[in-house]
């Protein structure tokens, strides 16, 4: 399993930080510092893509509304089609009428 590569002490310490956040501003101010601009907009933006490829939205609408590559939205579409469920549980939670929790 994919997951088992990540798993480790720093990774759960991280995801355990991100759960004691209690608003969208002690987001913005924790990963203002913990990552960079250009990281920031690639999580983003890898977001944003799997939400419009679950809407069923094409590779060039998704290309030219978000900027992200074709190799980018590929494997975004790989992760959402094999991955984890990562992608369609949090998205599904963000936007219950597009989808079901599971």
């Amino acid at each position: 399993m994919q997951i088992d590569k990540i798993r480790g002490h720093q990774t759960d310490q991280l995801f355990k930080a991100i759960l004691e956040l209690k608003d969208l501003d002690e987001c913005y101010h924790f990963f203002d510092d913990l990552c960079t601009i250009s990281e920031m907009q690639s999580l983003s933006q890898r977001l944003e893509v799997a939400q419009m490829l679950k809407l069923k939205k094409t590779y060039d609408t998704i290309q030219s509304e978000t900027g992200a590559s074709t190799a980018t939205i590929s494997r975004i579409r790989r992760c959402v089609d094999y991955g984890s469920g990562g992608y369609d549980k949090v998205l599904n939670r963000l936007y219950p009428e597009t989808g079901e929790e599971s």
